[in-house]
């Protein structure tokens, strides 16, 4: 039996970096997706192929002992094994097109494709089991995960989150484009995030203006897409930019692309953890090609996107 899941990337529309700190985020799911297959085998091991790499490892090996970007996917095997009292093992084998570590959720995506995909070996888990599968592998490799791209990953569309009160999805007509510049400077997640902290240790007062801040601008976004205001929703991103600026998660680089993909665009902004990874602009039929052709470069990867309703999906 193989059992074939998939699941989307997201983008981060508002309010990254202050959804950490339990402020509310808008997110959506875009069409670049991940694909994993999973299968029983008789041999009690466990073996991940992706474009990261390859592991096997015995089943009865301790979670502890691997030290492997491919852990999220273990620990689920791991887990169902162990739940489900299954004597052998676990072939797993991903299939991507959404470009890693640069802030689109690729690592939520594969987490709640595997967690779905793994699962259905065993039992019919609803979306909300397999989300909380996900966000617990995700947590393997991101401890402090808000569980924001997962859920996004999970339902699709555009949704408004936060940590305590979970998440809601925002239905509107809006024909939204986005035009995303992979800028393919590496950054880490973690580094970027502990550099927050740091900048909020020492400037708490503005750090909690800038929230206020954050969580007003997102009240009028709701509004907009709603309405389908595109170019409100643009001259809000540029407004969240300057917070990110703030609070240190850009540079020159981003920066300059930023202002010349506001040139065309409605609006654009960092998406993700910042100094490095993707930029976003919004777009829409009138001024999509104008946009793209602005900002393809032969150091950028440049793509238009739009938004995924569909989510988590079983074949």
């Amino acid at each position: 039996m193989k059992s074939i899941v998939s699941a989307p990337a997201k983008v981060i529309l508002f309010g990254e970096h202050f959804v950490v700190y339990g402020k509310k985020a808008i997110l959506c799911s875009i069409n670049k997706r991940v694909t994993i297959t999973s299968s029983k085998t008789d041999e009690a091991i466990i073996s991940v192929k992706s474009s990261l790499g390859e592991i096997s490892v015995p089943s009865s090996d301790s979670i502890d002992e691997i030290n492997s970007p491919l852990l999220p996917f273990i620990y689920i095997a791991k887990k169902m094994i162990n739940e489900f009292h299954h004597s052998g093992g676990i072939k797993i084998t991903i299939e991507s097109e959404i470009p890693s570590g640069v802030g689109l959720g690729s690592s939520s995506a594969c987490c709640v494709a595997a967690a779905g995909s793994i699962s259905n070996l065993f039992t019919k888990y609803s979306k909300e089991e397999i989300l909380n599968l996900a966000i617990e592998a995700e947590k393997t490799i991101f401890k402090d995960a808000s569980g924001a791209d997962s859920t996004v990953s999970t339902y699709g569309g555009i949704i408004e989150y936060d940590k305590k009160s979970g998440f809601r999805k925002i239905n509107t007509n809006i024909d939204l484009h986005l035009v995303i510049v992979n800028t393919k400077i590496p950054h880490s997640t973690k580094h970027v995030v502990t550099k927050v902290k740091e900048f909020i240790d020492k400037n708490e007062k503005t750090f909690s203006d800038l929230c206020e801040e954050e969580m007003k601008l997102i009240e009028k976004v709701n509004l907009a897409l709603k309405s389908g205001d595109l170019k409100f929703i643009g001259e809000a991103m540029i407004q969240n930019q300057k917070y990110l600026d703030q609070i240190g998660v850009s540079n020159k680089i981003l920066r300059d692309l930023i202002d010349n993909a506001n040139k065309t665009s409605f609006g654009s902004k960092i998406t993700g953890a910042g100094n490095g990874g993707c930029i976003i602009a919004i777009v829409d039929k009138s001024n999509i090609e104008k946009t793209l052709k602005n900002l393809q470069s032969k150091n950028n990867e440049c793509f238009s996107v739009q938004i995924d309703s569909k989510g988590l999906d079983t074949f």
